[in-house]
């Protein structure tokens, strides 16, 4: 397909904000559909748990696009609308209606995961709407109760923090965010909660809610104020039929979904060569492949994935893929060995050759190594590149 009449992006968020904006800069001069389930125009989600959460920023800041400058780039939009059934060509919206159209990328991102009878009264941070509902519940409480220790539930602590809150984190694991940083710099992301005042419990197993908290399988409770349970999410493919959610969609190289004709997807849904990515960059480098990909033209060039989280002051940042690695490389700094955070940076080798590099305030330095990691580095090299900086 090089000439399609109409592309529909099913997902309001980065992924398919960034999907109509790289077709337009295409020159594709066809058709473009943008159904959202929110009634919002497309915004930022990192700000969310960090900058609207503190009230640092209102809500109105966290925009990318009205949508007004949509229509100006020729995109009709469809939002508050959920997308409920997908078949050949078309898709199915909560109103009724049928889009339909002979290129369709889904791009309907994440929901937020629950526990088991999770009461309606819980905090979970997703959306917008989540973000102000939790900030006005800051504004008036003295204690918070998160559940789960990963990236978002640490940046809710840190917000929570700096408003004076006082925070208990449950962390089922033996480290927060060891899923995504493993298990030694884990422990270094557990030591800035507990740096910044977090009462951190990890290990903990929980069996159910009880009146303003959990109750724990040692037969104990934890309560608070109010609590929100952040243990990632789930990605939004329900109305697609016979998709396990859990694993997502299941892309080629470009983005063209395995077994669904004329079907892209792009940000936290896809799983491109096996790798499913809820990262903020690569919602933005998947939309540029797929878009060349629709209009037939050739890909851009492959780059190395990107993450961030801004923690108690400090920022957090991954390049590459640690998922895989067998061994943690000293870089910089002393903060697995115990000492100061700060300038703390580890490369991951798998097999011998660099596939990932993390740090904790250190982004000059993560920077550095972007190219290393491209080109899967040995040790060796890893140490002596080290050596220079």
């Amino acid at each position: 397909m090089t000439n399609p009449e109409h592309v529909l992006v099913v997902g309001a968020g980065l992924g398919g904000l960034r999907t109509v904006e790289q077709l337009r800069a295409t020159g594709y001069e066809g058709r473009i559909s943008l159904v959202g389930a929110e009634e919002h125009a497309p915004y930022d989600r990192p700000p969310l748990s960090k900058q609207v959460l503190t009230g640092d920023w209102e809500p109105e800041r966290t925009g990318l696009r009205t949508v007004e400058e949509l229509e100006n780039l020729g995109v009709r939009t469809h939002l508050g609308l959920r997308a409920v059934a997908l078949r050949p060509g078309e898709v199915e919206l909560s109103d009724g209606a049928t889009l339909y159209a002979d290129a369709i990328v889904v791009a309907t991102g994440l929901v937020a995961r629950r526990l088991p009878d999770q009461p309606a009264s819980v905090h979970t941070l997703r959306t917008l709407d989540d973000a102000l509902a939790l900030r006005a519940q800051l504004e008036k409480i003295g204690s918070l109760l998160v559940v789960g220790g990963g990236f978002i539930g640490a940046e809710v602590a840190s917000s929570a923090r700096s408003r004076g809150v006082e925070v208990t984190v449950l962390e089922a694991l033996p480290a927060p965010s060891s899923r995504a940083l493993g298990a030694d710099l884990g422990a270094v992301a557990g030591r800035l909660l507990t740096e910044g005042g977090v009462d951190l419990r990890t290990n903990v197993r929980i069996t159910g809610f009880v009146d303003g908290g959990v109750a724990l399988e040692d037969g104990s409770t934890v309560t608070a104020d109010a609590v929100v349970v952040g243990i990632g999410g789930v990605p939004d493919l329900d109305w697609i039929e016979g998709v396990d959610a859990s694993r997502g969609l299941l892309c080629g190289p470009s983005g063209r979904v395995e077994g669904l004709e004329g079907v892209w997807a792009v940000g936290d849904v896809a799983s491109w060569d096996g790798h499913r990515s809820e990262h903020w960059t690569s919602a933005g480098d998947q939309a540029a492949v797929v878009a060349r990909d629709i209009v037939g033209e050739e890909a851009p060039p492959a780059t190395v994935p990107y993450f961030w989280s801004d923690q108690f002051g400090l920022k957090i940042q991954l390049i590459g893929r640690p998922d895989g690695a067998d061994e943690v490389l000293p870089l910089h700094g002393t903060g697995l060995d115990g000492g100061p955070i700060k300038g703390t940076v580890a490369g991951y080798l798998a097999g011998g050759k660099l596939v990932a590099v993390a740090g904790f305030g250190a982004a000059r330095l993560i920077a550095r190594y972007r190219a290393l990691v491209a080109d899967g580095a040995d040790r060796a090299a890893a140490l002596e590149f080290a050596a220079t900086l």
